[in-house]
C-alpha cells in the first residue's frame, strides 16, 4: 500500500528544504563577509539575494551557534529611530571558515554540474 506522503511534488519540496538548510550556514557568514547586519537585514538578502524566505526563529539559534563557535561576534547599536538593534559581524575565524566552506561548496558543485552535464539537452 503507498503512503498518500509519496508525493512526488512533496518529496521534491523535502529535498529542497534539505539542500537550503545544508547551505545555509554558509550562505550567512557570505552575506557578513563585506559589513555587519542585523537579523533582519540577514533575512531580507537571504531572501532578495538568494531566494532563500527563512523564518525569523530559524535565523536568530543558527546565528548564536555561530557566536558561541567564534564565527560571529555581535553588538547592541541604538537606532535613530525605534528599538535598538544587535548587529552580526563575521570574526577572523568566521571569514577563515567562510573561506574554506565556499571552496568545498564549489568543489562539490562543479562535481555535480559534471554529474548533470549529460542531462543539459534533455531538461529542455
Amino acid at each position: 500500500m503507498k503512503n498518500r506522503t509519496d508525493d512526488p511534488a512533496d518529496e521534491l519540496a523535502k529535498w529542497e528544504v534539505q539542500v537550503r538548510k545544508g547551505g545555509l550556514g554558509l550562505a550567512v557568514l557570505a552575506i557578513l563577509w563585506p559589513e555587519r547586519l542585523y537579523g533582519l537585514e540577514i533575512l531580507r538578502r537571504l531572501d532578495r539575494d538568494a531566494s532563500m524566505s527563512i523564518p525569523e526563529g530559524t535565523i536568530y539559534p543558527l546565528l548564536s551557534r555561530m557566536k558561541a563557535e567564534g564565527l560571529v561576534d555581535s553588538e547592541w547599536v541604538e537606532a535613530e529611530a525605534g528599538h535598538p538593534r544587535k548587529y552580526y559581524r563575521l570574526t577572523d575565524s568566521g571569514r577563515r571558515r567562510v573561506r574554506e566552506m565556499a571552496q568545498s561548496w564549489r568543489a562539490f558543485a562543479r562535481g555535480l554540474e559534471r554529474l548533470l552535464a549529460p542531462m543539459e539537452g534533455d531538461l529542455r
